[in-house]
Formats: structure tokens, sequence, C-alpha cells
């Protein structure tokens, strides 16, 4: 079976999977896959957006769940932690949409916002907007990017065979310039 069967029987369940846990690289890989015809677009941009909200709807659980305890877990970003409490509490729909943009806050941001006082009847609906603006943006983003990307997924197999060849001479090189080293030593 060939890469591209495997894309297209089992594409967006690596989507919602991969969009649970690392978002963006998926969802670019995914608008690339639609770019490419493996995948139909609005589907990659469902499946991307149903993993994240689905992941970051897990995360609130967490942080609803274990709330008092949630700063002290964090005490050597507790700065961090005050400043992002301090903007759920001011802004917070802003933030559940936003949290997904800030890098560096995309996992820990479910979880401070379960430990407010957020209820999850609000978290909910912002949730699921902020994840399928997300997707489609992203998406999006790689799907433009199949453009440039294109040209050269065509040609995989030939790349491919290029980079094992040269791994390989690499490696019998490095192997050869390391025995000599090692025999040197030994005398």
């Amino acid at each position: 079976m060939d890469i591209n069967n495997l894309i297209a029987h089992y594409g967006y369940a690596a989507l919602i999977l991969g969009s649970m846990a690392e978002g963006e690289t998926v969802t670019l890989l995914g608008g690339i896959a639609a770019h490419q015809g493996l995948l139909k677009y609005p589907l990659v941009v469902l499946s991307v957006a149903l993993g994240g909200m689905i992941g970051d709807q897990l995360l609130y659980l967490i942080g609803r769940r274990f709330r008092g305890s949630i700063p002290e877990r964090f005490n050597k970003h507790k700065k961090k932690i005050t400043k992002a409490q301090d903007l759920i509490n001011r802004h917070p729909y802003w933030f559940v949409i936003g949290s997904r943009f800030m890098y560096g806050f995309r996992v820990i941001s479910p979880i401070l916002i379960g430990a407010s006082h957020l209820p999850p009847k609000i978290f909910l609906p912002l949730n699921i907007v902020g994840a399928l603006l997300w997707a489609t943006i992203f998406t999006t983003l790689g799907y433009l990017g199949g453009e440039v990307v294109g040209p050269w997924l065509h040609n995989l197999d030939q790349h491919i065979k290029h980079w094992i060849w040269l791994v390989g001479v690499v490696a019998v090189v490095w192997l050869v310039r390391y025995w000599f080293k090692r025999r040197e030593s030994d005398k």
C-alpha cells in the first residue's frame, strides 16, 4: 500500500488524533493533502476542528478537576500563570478563542481556563468557534503551501531514494572513520 492510499484511508482519523495532541503541523499537512486531492478540504477543516476542540475540552475538564493545585504544579511559571489568569478574568471570550494562536500557551491555556471560574456552558461554544477559526486558518495555509510543496511531493519516491543513498554513504564514511580512529587509539 502506498502513502497516498494510507492518507486517503486513514487521513481524517489521523487529523483528529494529531490535532488533539499537536495541532499546527498536522493541520498544515492536512491542508497540503487536501491540495493534492487526497483529502477533501471541508472535511479536513472539520476533522482538525473536532480534534482540537476535543483536546481543549479534555484539558479544560482537567483544569476544572484539579483547579486548586494548578498554580502549585507550575510554580516556576507563576508570573505567566498570573498574567494569563488576569487575561482570562478580564477578557474570557477573547482569551478562549485566541489562546489557540498563542505560541507556548496552546496546551496550558485550556487547563488555566478550566481552573478559572469560567463555566462549561460558556467555554464549550467559545471552544467550538475558536477551533473552527483556527482549523480554517491553518488548513488554508497548508492548502496554499501545497502549491509550493506539490511539485516536490510528486517526485517523493525519487527524493526518498536519493536521501536513503546519501544517508547510507554518510553512515559508511562515518563508520570507516570511526573504525580507523579506534584502531589508531588501540595502538
